[in-house]
Protein backbone atom coordinates (compact mmCIF):
# COMPACT_ATOMS: atom_id res chain seq x y z
CA UNK A 1 0.00 0.00 0.00
CA UNK A 2 2.95 2.31 0.66
CA UNK A 3 3.94 2.12 -3.02
CA UNK A 4 0.42 3.03 -4.10
CA UNK A 5 0.36 6.07 -1.79
CA UNK A 6 3.77 7.20 -3.05
CA UNK A 7 2.64 6.78 -6.65
CA UNK A 8 -0.63 8.66 -6.14
CA UNK A 9 0.83 11.57 -4.16
CA UNK A 10 3.87 11.92 -6.43
CA UNK A 11 1.58 11.73 -9.44
CA UNK A 12 -0.71 14.41 -8.04
CA UNK A 13 2.26 16.71 -7.49
CA UNK A 14 3.31 16.12 -11.09
CA UNK A 15 -0.23 16.74 -12.33
CA UNK A 16 -0.27 20.03 -10.42
CA UNK A 17 2.98 21.04 -12.13
CA UNK A 18 1.68 20.02 -15.54
CA UNK A 19 -1.55 21.95 -15.05
CA UNK A 20 0.46 24.96 -13.88
CA UNK A 21 2.53 24.78 -17.06
CA UNK A 22 -0.46 24.28 -19.36
CA UNK A 23 -2.67 26.95 -17.82
CA UNK A 24 0.01 29.65 -17.61
CA UNK A 25 1.87 28.90 -20.82
CA UNK A 26 2.33 32.51 -21.89
CA UNK A 27 3.24 34.09 -18.57
CA UNK A 28 5.14 31.49 -16.51
CA UNK A 29 8.17 29.56 -17.73
CA UNK A 30 9.04 26.01 -16.66
CA UNK A 31 11.95 27.46 -14.67
CA UNK A 32 9.51 29.57 -12.66
CA UNK A 33 7.46 26.47 -11.92
CA UNK A 34 10.48 24.48 -10.79
CA UNK A 35 11.56 27.29 -8.46
CA UNK A 36 7.96 27.54 -7.25
CA UNK A 37 7.94 23.87 -6.29
CA UNK A 38 11.22 24.16 -4.36
CA UNK A 39 10.13 27.37 -2.62
CA UNK A 40 6.67 25.95 -1.92
CA UNK A 41 8.16 22.83 -0.36
CA UNK A 42 10.45 24.94 1.80
CA UNK A 43 7.65 27.23 2.97
CA UNK A 44 5.28 24.34 3.70
CA UNK A 45 8.09 22.60 5.58
CA UNK A 46 8.87 25.69 7.65
CA UNK A 47 5.19 25.94 8.56
CA UNK A 48 5.15 22.27 9.59
CA UNK A 49 2.73 21.28 6.83
CA UNK A 50 5.01 19.22 4.58
CA UNK A 51 6.24 16.65 7.11
CA UNK A 52 2.76 15.09 7.54
CA UNK A 53 2.66 14.60 3.75
CA UNK A 54 6.09 12.94 3.88
CA UNK A 55 4.91 10.70 6.71
CA UNK A 56 1.83 9.76 4.69
CA UNK A 57 3.31 9.32 1.20
CA UNK A 58 7.02 8.66 1.76
CA UNK A 59 8.93 8.89 -1.52
CA UNK A 60 5.86 10.31 -3.26
CA UNK A 61 6.47 13.51 -1.30
CA UNK A 62 10.27 13.49 -0.99
CA UNK A 63 11.29 12.72 -4.59
CA UNK A 64 9.57 15.67 -6.38
CA UNK A 65 11.17 19.11 -6.23
CA UNK A 66 8.91 20.14 -3.38
CA UNK A 67 10.67 17.43 -1.35
CA UNK A 68 14.00 19.08 -2.15
CA UNK A 69 12.66 22.35 -0.76
CA UNK A 70 11.46 20.48 2.33
CA UNK A 71 14.91 18.97 2.80
CA UNK A 72 16.58 22.38 2.41
CA UNK A 73 14.27 23.93 4.98
CA UNK A 74 14.70 21.10 7.49
CA UNK A 75 18.49 21.25 7.12
CA UNK A 76 18.48 25.00 7.68
CA UNK A 77 16.18 24.75 10.69
CA UNK A 78 18.33 22.04 12.30
CA UNK A 79 21.53 24.01 11.67
CA UNK A 80 20.04 27.19 13.15
CA UNK A 81 19.21 25.26 16.31
CA UNK A 82 22.81 24.01 16.49
CA UNK A 83 24.90 26.90 15.20
CA UNK A 84 22.67 29.96 15.44
CA UNK A 85 21.87 32.31 12.59
CA UNK A 86 24.88 31.29 10.48
CA UNK A 87 23.45 27.79 10.32
CA UNK A 88 20.64 29.11 8.13
CA UNK A 89 23.12 29.57 5.29
CA UNK A 90 24.96 26.25 5.55
CA UNK A 91 22.33 23.89 6.92
CA UNK A 92 20.35 23.36 3.74
CA UNK A 93 23.50 22.74 1.74
CA UNK A 94 24.85 20.27 4.29
CA UNK A 95 21.56 18.38 4.40
CA UNK A 96 21.47 17.94 0.62
CA UNK A 97 25.15 17.68 -0.29
CA UNK A 98 25.17 13.89 -0.66
CA UNK A 99 22.08 13.84 -2.88
CA UNK A 100 23.36 16.60 -5.14
CA UNK A 101 26.81 14.99 -5.38
CA UNK A 102 25.22 11.64 -6.24
CA UNK A 103 23.13 13.27 -8.98
CA UNK A 104 26.23 14.87 -10.50
CA UNK A 105 28.25 11.63 -10.37
CA UNK A 106 25.45 9.45 -11.75
CA UNK A 107 24.75 12.00 -14.48
CA UNK A 108 28.41 11.99 -15.46
CA UNK A 109 28.57 8.17 -15.46
CA UNK A 110 25.43 7.98 -17.60
CA UNK A 111 26.92 10.48 -20.05
CA UNK A 112 30.12 8.43 -20.28
CA UNK A 113 28.39 5.05 -20.68
CA UNK A 114 25.77 6.17 -23.13
CA UNK A 115 26.17 8.38 -26.17
CA UNK A 116 24.40 11.66 -25.30
CA UNK A 117 23.08 13.64 -28.20
CA UNK A 118 23.16 17.36 -27.78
Amino acid sequence: MQFVLAFVVGGLLCVAGQLWMDLTRSSVTPAHILVGFVAGGAVLSALGLYQPLVDFAGAGATIPLSGFGHSLAQGAIAAVRQKGLLGAFAGGLEANAVGVAAAVVFGYVAAVLFNPRG
